[in-house]
């Protein structure tokens, strides 16, 4: 149900700066009526929903024109937040786009909050809330499998499976009531008890299964951290600016040219990695350079994945040996680099150093090795299974999982409860929690706070 209470809102809609085409997005029930008097061209009460109408917008005072337009009517309900909603197409760039926006906002619209326009497709029901979240998570993906996880997620695919746990729950305690109502039967309370039982197993195993999805869509939305390291000179800018095709990193043969950490985002197979190249580890007298190595250690404690350069040209040195024992037991792949230059490197005993640990050979130098590394990523991450999820449910909202997982404690306190012989009444409580715990995924149940912590998340104007 449209919300009529509600005032009228305008933000521009496209990123700011110089483009063919700049829009401002008017919502609310008053949307026509503060457009209709700055429009010169139809009258804009008048027309079809779902068109888009040529003219000027004028400044009503001083009848001085802002800008030649295109502008899109879209009656309620059928629009993205089920209020009357005006487009404003003008010309991209700074002056005309205010210009038009400081006259809607004059003629009696208020500017909108970050994600209002969603917050209220959601109000009115046009999306739920794991729906409004995906809608953030489309404009945010940095490769093509994380915008197909989002697109599920926004067409009901996570909304759908959520509501069939809740149903299902539902359809338990309804069952439970009844039994309940009829103490005066001796077998009631087992069938109940047995109910409840089968059912909490059957929700926990499903959750569970979802549960073991996040890791892969954790690393699809945010991105994998990925920290280059190694002995100064080793190629880890130059790994760098290969990755992302442009020179980023200052690449010289002077030991400590990198002092700080540099990060950047990457799409090598399909898995986005956020790029750590972090400043040589070494022993240095240099203050700045310190700071640059000690940022370097805490950026190798909070990585998903550390990449090891190592120079096969040279021996290993103490350097190399030392960072092979700080990043012992965490998620490390060796890059053997310069493969271009004769071999100095003793691969056995490297291989005894860093054990079951992947080596991959490069010269980045000469682009060599870049697509056996980027497989490698892509296969010890997601082993070849993100396939196998493309048509079922990724969850990949920390929100989630969280929620997710207090659902899946609460069915085994059920489950825990019944093993103890707790009555029904008491054990049901657990399940209604865990009915709940759900509901706040989708929106079903929410507080007005967290609305208003999700929403502020989003860009101005969506």
């Amino acid at each position: 149900m449209i919300n009529t209470d509600q005032d009228t809102i305008a933000a521009i809609s496209t990123p700011i700066g110089e483009g063919g085409i700049s829009i401002i997005r008017v919502s609310g029930e008053d949307a026509l009526t503060v457009v209709n008097p700055l429009f010169k061209g139809k009258d804009l009460t008048q027309v079809a929903t779902h068109t888009i109408n040529y003219g000027h917008i004028i400044n009503p005072t001083d009848h001085q024109v802002a800008d030649e337009v295109m502008v899109s009517v879209m009656r309620a309900p059928k629009t993205y937040t089920k209020e009357d909603v005006v487009e404003i197409n003008c010309h991209g760039g700074l002056v005309a786009t205010n210009r038009i926006l400081q006259l809607v906002l004059t003629h009696g619209a208020r500017l909108a909050e970050p994600g209002e326009f969603t917050k209220r497709a959601f109000l009115n029901g046009r999306l739920d809330l794991s729906q409004a979240e995906a809608v953030m998570d489309l404009i945010r993906a940095k490769t093509d499998k994380s915008m197909d996880v989002a697109m599920h997620q926004l067409n009901g695919d996570l909304s759908n499976l959520i509501r069939q746990f809740r149903q299902d729950i539902l359809d338990v305690l309804a069952q439970v009531e009844v039994n309940i109502d009829y103490p005066e039967y001796d077998a009631v309370e087992e069938m109940t008890s047995q109910l409840l039982r089968e059912k909490a197993t059957d929700l926990q195993q499903h959750i569970q299964g979802l549960l073991k999805t996040a890791r892969q869509g954790k690393v699809l939305r945010d991105g994998l951290a990925t920290a280059i390291i190694g002995r100064p000179n080793v190629g880890k800018s130059s790994l760098l600016n290969t990755l992302l095709h442009e020179d980023k990193a200052i690449v010289t043969n002077v030991a400590g040219t990198t002092r700080d950490v540099i990060e950047e985002y990457v799409n090598v197979e399909g898995v986005p990695l956020k790029l750590i190249d972090t400043a040589g580890i070494r022993h240095t007298d240099d203050q700045v350079e310190k700071i640059g190595v000690e940022r370097s250690r805490q950026a190798i404690k909070t990585a998903d994945l550390i990449l090891l350069l190592i120079d096969q040209s040279r021996p290993l040195s103490a350097e190399d040996k030392d960072l092979i024992e700080l990043t012992k037991g965490l998620a490390r792949m060796v890059i053997l680099n310069k493969t271009d230059l004769p071999t100095a490197l003793d691969l056995a005993e490297l291989k005894q150093l860093v054990g079951d640990d992947v080596i991959i050979k490069t010269s980045i130098a000469n682009q060599s090795g870049m697509q056996e590394l980027g497989a490698a990523i892509s296969h010890r991450f997601f082993n070849e299974g993100i396939e196998a999820h493309h048509n079922d449910v990724l969850i990949t909202n920390a929100r989630h999982i969280s929620l997710l997982t207090q659902a899946e404690q609460a069915l085994g306190d059920v489950l825990a409860g019944l093993n103890d012989g707790l009555p029904v009444d008491l054990v049901q409580i657990d399940m209604t929690t865990a009915w709940n715990l759900l509901g706040e995924i989708t929106g079903d149940s929410y507080q007005d706070e967290l609305l208003d912590q999700l929403f502020s998340q989003f860009c101005l104007g969506k």
